[in-house]
């Protein structure tokens, strides 16, 4: 059988010349949403590799100011333009709703920068389709864990998928993956905001709260080589921060209320060790001291009163959106 390659920024993959998809269930529509910025160097060998595996592929062009959107289309996507740059989350619910105008039944996500092999698609969808998930995420590390990743990234990794297995109590081994597939009955359990958090925590953090069945599927992972030459500091302070907020997105019991009642403790505690000295006549009221005790206790309660009320908001929010 004869082959040839197809090069998407500096990575060549291996597809037939036949066009033949490789599905189990041929009336599955599967859809494939490509968002995209400023890619018009791979996103035609994307798309014309990524149609020998789907039905549709679509791509949201997040405001381009290069030959994106016109690259698309020549290759035979189904193309949708921003006006001005709205983000990936927005983007997204552009795509999730163009999928559902053409009826697709299984939604596929990928990078539109070459970094995903369109040929896993169908290992991708195969759990769906067989019934034993309705989201699958694909990850890089399932088997292999960033074997050929810098250290920094492996810890900014594993930073990132122990926060989600605490907030949405989800085994992830790749949170940050755009790699993902949906059964298209999925789409209304997701907010597509991305305000607080990245888009792809959020739909975990969805897709977890929801009860939706999840499993991951291992891929592969190419153009990596920006990776390697990422400043580490800089790569692990937007990982701590990418933590941070999803704490506080997701638990904000933990991120707020937490801290805030050991704060308050502490300033109480201070309080009335300072009243007991005082009225046994072994202290005398300082200013350094007693703005220590009053900080302490004003923020611990201000923390631990918003933690409770952001919480019951969350919550009453769910209970709208599901009703």
């Amino acid at each position: 059988m004869s082959n040839e390659l197809l090069v998407s920024n500096g990575t060549q993959y291996p597809v037939h010349k036949e066009n033949k998809r490789l599905r189990e269930v041929p009336s599955q529509n599967i859809t494939v949403i490509l968002t995209a910025y400023n890619e018009e160097v791979s996103i035609g060998s994307i798309i014309l590799l990524t149609k020998l595996y789907a039905d549709n592929v679509i791509v949201v062009d997040d405001g381009s100011t290069d030959r994106t959107a016109e690259v698309a289309k020549k290759a035979g996507a189904q193309v949708i333009v921003n006006d001005a740059s709205k983000g990936k989350a927005e983007s997204l619910k552009t795509g999730f709703k163009a999928a559902a105008d053409l009826g697709a039944d299984i939604v596929v996500t990928m990078d539109s920068d070459g970094q995903h092999n369109p040929a896993d698609i169908p290992n991708m969808v195969a759990p769906i389709i067989k019934g034993d998930a309705e989201m699958v995420n694909g990850s890089r590390y399932l088997n292999y864990p960033g074997k050929n990743s810098p250290i920094y990234y492996r810890v900014g990794q594993a930073l990132q998928d122990t926060t989600a297995k605490m907030n949405f109590n989800l085994k992830i081994t790749d949170a940050q993956s755009g790699f993902r597939a949906y059964a298209a009955s999925t789409k209304s359990i997701f907010r597509f905001t991305g305000k607080k958090t990245s888009i792809e925590n959020e739909m975990l953090a969805d897709a977890g709260r929801s009860g939706i069945r999840i499993t991951e599927v291992e891929i592969g992972a190419y153009n990596n080589s920006g990776i390697s030459i990422r400043n580490p500091a800089k790569y692990i302070l937007e990982a701590l921060k990418t933590v941070v907020e999803d704490i506080e997105e997701n638990k904000p019991l933990y991120f707020y209320s937490v801290p805030g009642f050991a704060l308050a403790t502490c300033g109480f505690y201070m309080g009335f060790k300072f009243m007991e000295a005082f009225f046994l006549g072994s202290a005398s009221l300082s200013f350094g001291h007693t703005f220590l005790m009053v900080f302490l206790a004003i923020t611990g309660a201000y923390m631990t009163l918003r933690g409770i009320i952001e919480h019951s908001m969350a919550g009453a929010a769910r209970q709208t959106e599901s009703a």
